[in-house]
């Protein structure tokens, strides 16, 4: 997979020649310094997950050659399991309502709000990522466990008179060459900050409730600023609330519903064209 690279932070300016490289003329320190730096950001580049990955990037192969593939099931209002090639289970909006049939690896809670999280976790789970901060600061997530990486971006949540402020997390999850996005309990459309924590996004679970959350028209601009190849509607309450998300996106994305609730993808197999993935459930 490619990465872009920023500005390396703390990066020095000026003269490349270092007094370090005892022994060496000033041409052969100028090729030793460029050396060490094209490395170091190699190095940064391959840790840096979803953010900065160049879509349509070549696929990430498994050893034995075959193409690597993620499973997605949809679980019901928010949550969905989510299984590595390496058999990583994630399960996201973790809740005391919706559980899945098996213990996960790894359970996220983009938003404090019965539906969307729980403090009863069944032992087995070995990390629990909570999308918000309970002291009220800043939370922050970056996870690395055998083929999964997950990072979070958090955002605001509209209250009842006022904003709880970064309430939320959009989670990006870097499983088999994509990445996926669940954008969680999300109110507002995104900053270019926001888009660029988020970095190239495969796959992306909305809400389309368009009253708790953001309303449809608003949600579906999340959508044309994010610009992911599939895009599975969640937190849906009702079929009418479906119908009617669907007839305002139509125009902008071709709509597509699956038999099954479980749905695996691979990189080389996402759509040309940008899709809605409609599972069953709500």
């Amino acid at each position: 997979m490619k990465y872009r690279c920023g500005p390396l932070p703390g990066q020095a300016r000026g003269k490349l020649w270092v007094p370090a490289f005892a022994g060496t003329t000033r041409r052969a320190a100028q090729l030793i310094s460029w050396t060490i730096l094209f490395v170091f950001m190699i190095t940064s580049a391959a840790e840096a997950g979803c953010t900065g990955v160049v879509a349509g990037a070549p696929l990430r192969l498994a050893a034995a050659g075959a193409e690597e593939a993620v499973s997605i099931a949809f679980l019901g209002h928010a949550s969905f399991l989510i299984e590595s090639p390496a058999g990583v289970r994630i399960v996201t909006d973790y809740n005391d309502a919706i559980r899945a049939p098996l213990t996960p690896d790894i359970v996220t809670m983009n938003n404090a709000h019965p539906t969307h999280y729980s403090d009863a976790v069944e032992p087995g789970v070995k990390y629990i990522l909570r999308g918000w901060d309970p002291a009220g600061g800043v939370t922050t997530h970056r996870l690395e466990y055998r083929d999964v990486r997950i990072h979070n971006v958090p955002t605001n949540v509209r209250e009842f008179g006022g904003t709880r402020y970064n309430g939320n997390s959009i989670f990006v999850f870097d499983i088999a060459g994509l990445c996926i996005a669940h954008l969680g309990h999300l109110h507002h459309t995104l900053t270019p900050s926001h888009l660029a924590d988020l970095g190239a996004i495969d796959v992306v679970m909305v809400p389309v409730d368009g009253v708790w959350t953001l309303n449809q028209e608003d949600m579906i601009e999340v959508l044309r600023q994010i610009k992911p190849k599939i895009i599975i509607p969640m937190h849906i309450f009702t079929q009418a609330t479906l119908d009617k998300f669907l007839t305002r996106i139509g125009d902008f994305y071709a709509v597509r519903h699956a038999e099954a609730r479980t749905v695996v993808l691979t990189r080389s197999e996402l759509p040309a064209e940008p899709e809605i993935l409609v599972l069953p459930g709500r």
